[in-house]
């Protein structure tokens, strides 16, 4: 379902659309809310646990960098959101372009793999 990144943002559940929007900002703590306190992110294959391991990831990988990810595409796999699209930023390769597939649970963010 290829679709402009305002309207895919509109499509999204608002936990993932609110972890996107305040990504798009570089916004750390605003990136950090809409996760449960045991939510874990894959981070290509690398976990990362609770929510002090997510800040760690987010201001030193994320922000850091200013890696801003794009999505242009949605769809629902085994009970996943799939988004994916291009990350640019100040890192070796930019723009990459990256799958991010959400698991929700209780109006949260449950799990997020991010893959190549």
């Amino acid at each position: 379902m290829q679709t402009s990144v305002p309207v895919l943002l509109d499509a999204l559940p608002t936990p993932i659309a609110d972890y996107l929007a305040a990504n798009a900002r570089l916004d750390v703590d605003a990136m950090l809310k809409p996760f449960a306190a045991d939510a874990v992110l894959f981070d290509i294959g690398r976990p990362h646990a609770g929510q002090a391991a997510l800040r760690t990831l987010f201001e030193e990988e994320v922000a850091a960098v200013k890696a801003i990810f794009a999505p242009d595409d949605l769809r629902h796999e085994n009970g996943k959101i799939v988004v994916e699209g291009p990350a640019h930023g100040d890192f070796k390769g930019s723009p990459i372009r990256f799958t991010y597939a959400f698991r929700l649970e209780n109006e949260t963010i449950k799990t997020l793999e991010i893959t190549l």
